[in-house]
């Protein structure tokens, strides 16, 4: 259950946010600014340039699209706070990002369980200028399609440990962040890359197919790769076929308490 509702746009596209909600927008916006220009991925950074998002007002949808349809023939689309697998499957496969359209109330500033725009815009939407992550984004969507629903639930955490909590290490042993779930939390952007207390392993999808998650705790577990040509890689591959394969192989030790 949610105590959010989307917001729909009128016709022409447009959605009306209140003062409140654009003063939110700027807060988060100013406040994120801050703590990722150290620790986000320079992939992130770039493309958060090309977006130039509003300061001052929750963009809307063609603010978004003009630049990502130009780089990378992507688009960002409103939709109800839930969707159906299949429904955000297909609209990867067609290269349009599903993204909720209301935005956290003040009482839940710091942290909200379910993504609002703030988490799809500013987590997700600077990556989508990335030819290599959108055109993975892309080959995900597709492949999960081809995907009965037992493998479809695999593949919902290779989705959640690459584009919401995916992390890159650079030549030097330095770790910055890609994955939007993080990058659009304030305690997670820090924790992931300097607390000593998660694990973080190479990237590898077998073991990521087989690793439960949980979506309402700090994560204990984030995997790496070393650049976005890692992600475009997997996507050739036939992800359906892993995701079979992992679920004979079974679940490894989740390292928390599953509720």
């Amino acid at each position: 259950m949610t105590k959010y509702v989307a917001k729909k746009p009128d016709s022409n596209n447009f959605i009306a946010y209140t003062r409140e909600e654009n003063e939110t927008w700027k807060i988060l916006l100013a406040r994120q600014l801050k703590i990722v220009e150290s620790r986000a991925s320079r992939e992130f950074l770039d493309g958060l340039g090309a977006l130039q998002m509003p300061s001052d007002r929750v963009p809307q949808c063609g603010d978004i699209n003009r630049v990502l349809n130009r780089l990378t023939g992507w688009s960002v689309e409103p939709v109800p706070a839930l969707i159906s697998q299949d429904i955000f499957f297909n609209m990867l496969a067609n290269r349009t990002f599903p993204a909720a359209s209301f935005i956290r109330i003040r009482e839940e500033l710091d942290y909200l369980q379910e993504p609002d725009i703030f988490h799809e815009f500013f987590g997700h939407c600077p990556m989508l200028t990335n030819p290599a992550y959108a055109d993975f984004l892309e080959a995900y969507g597709k492949s999960a399609l081809k995907a009965d629903e037992r493998a479809q639930r695999l593949l919902a955490r290779l989705f959640w440990f690459t584009i919401e909590f995916g992390l890159m290490r650079d030549s030097q042993g330095r770790f910055t962040i890609y994955g939007g779930g993080i990058l659009s939390s304030k305690e997670e952007t820090v924790y992931a890359v300097e607390s000593d207390v998660p694990a973080r392993l190479p990237f590898d999808a077998s073991v990521c197919l087989r690793t439960p998650y949980r979506y309402d705790i700090i994560q204990p577990l984030y995997f790496y790769i070393n650049s976005l040509d890692d992600l475009y890689a997997l996507g050739a591959k036939d992800l359906v076929k892993m995701a079979e394969l992992a679920n004979v192989e079974g679940d490894v030790e989740p390292g928390f308490n599953i509720c």
